[in-house]
């Protein structure tokens, strides 16, 4: 198959859009990069044209990208996150769990629930934040956070912004289980 039809060239087109963007590269970068023209990737960009196979591959490779895990993005999930569906992973270490309850690679905002049991804490590395903004709402508990040299502590309701990247530890310093939820947005 050499060109994409449908509305799948509209996807990828998105796609490719939402990936420059989101490294904070300008048409001139991702055409250095992938060594297909500026004129080329723009026309992508605005659905004017249906990329080859080899200009696709080109460009994915840019991003760091197999040609599939590109078409995969582009395809995206479906609107509605299903509880049943959504995936959740524990830390071994810190009883930590983390459901992933919305996140579609075509959509800039993904949002995770969090339980963090009594008395634990974790670690994240400014690169953590290097790409992302987000919020820390939280729906159960006590929570603490520092962030950017500051300590906030957040009980049922409160929600706090994060600043610009830097190291962040969450911790529960309380005796009971905290839960929270933290929307991301992609920059």
């Amino acid at each position: 198959m050499d060109t994409l039809v449908d509305d799948a060239q509209g996807r990828l087109a998105r796609r490719v859009r939402m990936e420059r963007d989101a490294r904070g590269w300008s048409l001139a970068d991702l055409a250095d990069r992938s060594g297909v023209s500026k004129a080329a990737i723009s026309k992508i960009e605005r659905e004017e044209v249906s990329p080859t196979a080899v200009v696709l591959v080109r460009i994915a490779a840019a991003f760091d990208l197999t040609l599939a895990g590109l078409l995969l993005r582009a395809e995206g999930g479906g609107r509605l996150s299903r509880a049943a569906e959504q995936p959740s992973w524990r830390d071994p270490e810190t009883g930590y769990v983390r459901r992933q309850v919305f996140s579609r690679p075509d959509h800039p905002l993904e949002l995770v629930a969090v339980e963090l049991p009594a008395g634990r804490r974790v670690e994240f590395p400014a690169s953590s934040y290097a790409m992302i903004r987000q919020a820390v709402w939280v729906t159960a508990g006590e929570l603490s956070i520092d962030e950017g040299g500051e300590r906030h502590t957040l009980g049922p309701g409160d929600c706090l912004g994060f600043g610009p990247p830097g190291p962040v530890v969450i911790a529960n310093r309380s005796e009971r289980p905290c839960s929270y939820v933290v929307a991301l947005a992609r920059r």
